[in-house]
């Protein structure tokens, strides 16, 4: 499990395609600083599995299942990525529940930067835009960000979420541009109560069979 708090800004040093996977080499100074072989580190909100070290370099096995749900397809060598090692079971819990698990693409949309902030506008795919409220918390490349605003226009739902100077320096989303791709993890507890208000329950009959 992972918070949403990125630890640092790495990038990919090298890709190689396999069949329907791929292998990416990612340099990471800090989030390789304690790592083993079999630990969970989130690259740009995927949770990947440590395949292998090198001093301040991580390797790590993408399935083609992962490949198609989020922007990990679009990278290779020289692209910038966002790091968070999981959490520790003693550490603060800055964010909000980040699984790892991307439930979609969006895209950038508007970028408005004013002096003390940066607004950045977000396309969401259809099928998530129930998930996503105003104020509550969306993770974006696996950033930990409070909904500033929620609309729509021409049937196409978005988002914006107001970036500090900080997230701007030290995540990918101070690099982004219009039309760039953003993984999306929608919070899990508004997926949990759907589930249990009956909008995504099995049938059952008048028995409760």
């Amino acid at each position: 499990m992972f918070t949403g708090i990125v630890e640092e800004r790495g990038e990919i040093i090298a890709r190689d395609d396999l069949d329907r996977a791929a292998r990416l080499q990612i340099r990471g100074p800090l989030v390789t600083s304690d790592a083993s072989h079999g630990d969970s580190i989130a690259v740009n909100g995927v949770c990947l599995t440590v395949a292998g070290l090198d001093g301040d370099v991580f390797s790590v096995d993408v399935m083609d299942e992962t490949l198609q749900r989020s922007s990990l397809a679009r990278l290779g060598a020289g692209s910038p990525v966002n790091l968070e090692r999981a959490m520790a079971a003693d550490g603060r819990f800055g964010g909000h529940i980040v699984q790892g698990h991307v439930d979609g693409v969006g895209e950038v949309v508007r970028i408005d930067p004013t002096e003390n902030w940066t607004v950045v506008r977000i396309a969401v795919p259809t099928e998530l835009a129930r998930y996503v409220v105003e104020k509550g918390s969306i993770t974006l490349d696996g950033t930990s960000l409070t909904v500033s605003a929620l609309g729509e226009d021409d049937g196409r739902t978005w988002l914006e979420v107001s970036l500090i100077p900080t997230t701007l320096a030290e995540t990918t989303l101070g690099l982004a541009r219009t039309g760039d791709p953003v993984n999306l993890e929608v919070d899990v507890i508004a997926k949990y109560v759907e589930r249990l208000t009956g909008a995504g329950a099995p049938h059952r009959n008048e028995k409760g069979e």
